[in-house]
């Protein structure tokens, strides 16, 4: 009996704790790498941030524009605090992090339910310490569906083990790593993928023969540069 006492405890004291953890410590795993949860935060500057990483906690802006297109302006910031073990697992999750759109909740505080605003958000940029890589802070913008963003998406390479081009010797020199497009917000492609299968030795691929969505944009002066050659050797260093 004491026994079956003492279990009931744990289990009570268990449910207390997971009630009383914040939000996302506490969100189903298939929402939790794919839902930013965030908290307002009313204070910025060096020293405020600072307090947030103390707490585990970084601080995020997100980035409201003033119309549809991405030549209008931002419109409004607004000061979030997001989760550190969480935005750190989402990274790790996600290599296409930065181009990825992702849904936002923000709680009315760090222990409430109330959700004060949600929406799809772009993560656009993620500041990293130089020395030991710890996150710094989170910039994101809203990406309602109809606005366009302009998106540098990174390249991916695939084909490579049937590219008869590279099985007669030859060598991929990779030139690009990335395209920026403008993008309809429920466009935005993780990445741009070049197949490089059928590529035979001095062929290259040029900018604009990548296929991608009709509503993406190549925002680039010189359309017909060259993302990747297939060169006959590797070239002397």
């Amino acid at each position: 009996m004491a026994q079956c006492l003492r279990g009931k405890s744990a289990a009570a004291a268990g449910e207390a704790a997971l009630r009383a953890a914040a939000p996302w410590q506490r969100t189903a795993s298939a929402s939790y790498h794919h839902t930013i949860q965030a908290v307002p935060r009313e204070t910025a500057g060096p020293r405020a941030a600072a307090r947030e990483r103390r707490h585990g906690r970084i601080p995020a802006v997100l980035l409201s524009l003033a119309g549809t297109g991405p030549g209008d302006g931002v419109a409004h910031r607004k000061l979030l605090t997001a989760d550190r073990k969480q935005l750190a697992e989402m990274l790790k999750q996600s290599p296409y992090f930065l181009s990825t759109p992702v849904r936002l909740q923000v709680r009315a505080g760090e222990r409430s339910t109330a959700v004060v605003h949600s929406g799809t958000v772009l993560p656009i940029k993620v500041h990293r310490d130089e020395t030991t890589g710890n996150i710094l802070n989170l910039v994101m913008v809203q990406a309602d569906e109809g606005t366009m963003l302009k998106v540098n998406l990174p390249i991916e390479f695939k084909g490579e083990d049937a590219c008869s081009g590279l099985k007669k010797g030859g060598f991929l020199q990779k030139i690009r790593t990335s395209l920026v497009y403008l993008c309809p917000a429920e466009h935005i492609p993780p990445k741009i993928v070049v197949d490089l299968t059928n590529l035979d030795v001095g062929d290259r691929v040029l900018m604009h023969d990548i296929p991608v969505h009709p509503s993406l944009k190549l925002l680039s002066k010189n359309e017909t540069m060259p993302v990747c050659k297939i060169l006959v050797s590797k070239p002397v260093e």
